[in-house]
């Protein structure tokens, strides 16, 4: 999978250290994944969860959530936001 834009995710690190070796772990299994539904995506990880058209992840136990858009046909992820547990439960899609 083609992951757009690490950047955001390095951003989040920099504000939340301990995110970073989780969200490092993440992008890497992404990257090297090839998935062609959800269904797949869920298989390897089990913390996904499909939320208003877009794949949730909970990541770092639980510490973190990070929305992505996920176009399996062109294997393209784009990551829209990382986000703490708290602040996931303001968001609005």
């Amino acid at each position: 999978m083609h992951v757009i834009a690490k950047r955001t995710l390095r951003q989040f690190w920099a504000a939340n250290s301990a995110a970073e070796m989780p969200l490092t772990r993440w992008h890497t299994q992404m990257v090297k994944g090839r998935f062609s539904s959800f269904a797949d995506l869920k298989a390897a990880f089990a913390g996904a969860d499909w939320v208003n058209g877009y794949v949730v992840f909970d990541i770092g136990g639980n510490k973190y959530r990070l929305i992505v858009d996920v176009v399996f046909a062109s294997q393209t992820v784009f990551i829209k936001q990382v986000l703490t547990h708290k602040e996931y439960d303001r968001w609005k899609p």
